[in-house]
């Protein structure tokens, strides 16, 4: 039994219940868009709502985490499983559902091995890159149910619907929550009720389109939806798993970095705590539930979590109450759910998804650094010219890449001492005192075999520049690990400078770092001295050095 079930307190249920209403009606238009998103019968999004929540809650650590079908990953299957089956065909419907399997078989032996810190290798600017190209691509592809396009013909009446039902919607994000203000309800209840526009919306299309008139535009529906609760099991016998094996390590890569996206920034205003390999748990006990249920590949939402926060959610009770009325709603009739318009549901999708849209990340990231803005933007331009899938593992090479880049360029900054004090400054942004044939160098960062090489090419460039140059100090008070390598490279930096009659010191080297240098012949060779403190070696070579 997890422990928030263990301590579950009556003074939480009437938070956990109306939350899990308010998601649970939030889910009806957003599962049914996304799986239609995914390439699936919109019946599917409901199967995917059911039993994943119920299964993260056994294992997750968030307590306001709502876990279900999601816009990224929908876009993700969509674009694994179009080159291999007919989209809603039974084979694609199949496919899903292994696709979900491994995902979910992944994520749990994540979790079991404790690889929860990988979350950490993916940039914040690649991450928002993908998101943003995602989003337009995911947009682009309502067009023509929003439109109502055929052999390129837009038809009247679907577009009015689609484009009548957005503006609807962004008139309701805008301006609802302040009407219901006025009548009296509360600020959070009434922005949670406000997010449930979307079902308000489409029932309200779906019984206009229902009156005579209307319903014979010819208006594309959503077409008959099974009643009854989705049948448990998978055929796991024959079909291409070899290759949904690594789409899957992608896609569970990317469900585990949106789940804790979404799940880290409710736990920062709640003050809780996450547990990374509990999440991975979590989120792959998730998408096992939706592989037997009929679903497909689900994840954590930034946007349902919120809402289920802010109509007052305390734990993962509002989750199973939210599947529950899900459950509910499929055993009765669901012959209203046949009547919802395509074009409004495109309206839904579109509306949803343009929110995600991180306008301000590329000016953010421009302004901070511009190679994290050069893969922000590359990113963005991959996901929307070959693809999500492609995409992302740009995006993640690029990560790779700006991480090794800015580990072999330590950065290395000549310093100088303040007038009158024992500090130590960089020579080039403040007013600090130098000595003549003296360059005191600090580096910031440990010292390995992929930067070791920038040390010594910057020292000897500062020599060539340089020639009068006779005493070179290393302030190394940054640097917490010497490996071989770079120690065999001040080696030899000691022994070229000696031969150009230019003496090396080093200061505030740390006790474990002079440990290790220790055991090689650098300190029995060093031209120079071992220094305490950088303040030391500055009045010693001020006197001469000799």
């Amino acid at each position: 039994m997890p422990g928030w079930l263990r301590n579950y307190r009556r003074a939480l249920l009437p938070g956990d219940i109306g939350a899990g209403i308010i998601v649970a009606l939030l889910m009806v238009p957003q599962g049914m868009a996304y799986a239609i998103v995914a390439g699936l019968p919109p019946i599917a999004g409901l199967y995917a709502s059911i039993l994943p929540p119920l299964a993260y809650a056994l294992f997750g650590t968030s307590m306001t985490q709502s876990v279900g079908p999601q816009a990224i990953t929908a876009l993700l299957v969509a674009g694994v499983l179009a080159p291999l089956a007919l989209p809603a065909s039974p084979e694609y419907v199949l496919l899903a559902a292994r696709l979900a399997l491994l995902t979910g078989l992944i994520l749990f032996a994540c979790g079991l091995l404790r690889l929860g810190f990988l979350v950490n290798y993916l940039s914040q600017p690649v991450m928002s890159g993908f998101t943003n190209g995602a989003v337009l691509l995911i947009a682009a592809g309502q067009v023509p149910s929003l439109l109502g396009l055929n052999a390129g013909q837009v038809q009247p009446a679907s577009a009015a619907t689609g484009l009548g039902c957005i503006l609807l919607l962004i008139l309701a994000r805008k301006h609802l929550d302040a009407g219901l203000c006025r009548l009296g309800i509360s600020r959070p209840l009434a922005e949670a009720l406000a997010r449930t526009a979307p079902i308000l919306v489409l029932l309200g299309t779906a019984l206009l389109l229902a009156l005579p008139g209307p319903a014979d535009l010819g208006i594309p529906l959503v077409g008959e939806v099974p009643t009854g609760l989705p049948p448990i099991g998978i055929h796991l016998a024959g079909g291409p798993w070899r290759e949904l094996f690594v789409p899957a390590l992608l896609l569970g890569f990317i469900v585990f970095l949106q789940s804790m996206s979404a799940a880290q920034a409710l736990a920062r205003k709640r003050h809780e705590r996450l547990v990374a390999d509990r999440e991975l748990l979590g989120l792959g006990a998730a998408n096992l539930a939706g592989a037997l249920s009929g679903g497909f590949p689900v994840a954590g939402s930034i946007s349902r979590s919120a809402i289920s926060h802010e109509a007052g959610a305390n734990t993962p009770l509002a989750s199973m109450v939210a599947s529950l009325l899900l459950a509910a709603l499929l055993v009765s009739p669901t012959g209203w759910l046949a009547m919802l318009p395509l074009p409004a549901l495109a309206a839904t999708i579109i509306v949803a998804v343009t929110g995600m849209f991180e306008w301000s990340s590329v000016r953010d990231a421009w302004r901070y650094d511009r190679s994290e803005a050069a893969a922000h933007i590359v990113t963005l331009v991959a996901v929307v010219s070959l693809g999500a899938e492609r995409g992302i593992v740009l995006g993640i090479v690029l990560s790779l890449a700006l991480l090794i880049w800015r580990a072999s360029h330590p950065p290395i900054v000549e310093v100088g001492r303040r007038p009158g004090g024992e500090y130590f400054r960089s020579a080039e942004r403040q007013n600090v005192e130098r000595l003549p044939r003296v360059l005191m160098l600090r580096i910031d960062q440990g010292l390995f075999f992929g930067n070791a090489a920038a040390v010594t090419d910057h020292v000897e460039q500062a020599l060539r520049r340089r020639p009068e140059l006779q005493h070179i100090v290393l302030l190394l008070s940054a640097v917490n690990d010497i490996d071989l390598t770079a120690a065999q490279a001040l080696i030899g930096l000691n022994r070229t400078l000696g031969l150009q009659g230019v003496k090396l010191h080093l200061t505030e080297a740390k006790a474990p770092v002079l440990d290790r240098l220790g055991r090689t012949p650098l300190l029995q060779e060093l031209g120079g001295q071992v220094f305490h403190r950088a303040v030391q070696a500055f009045d010693y070579l001020a006197t001469g050095g000799d």
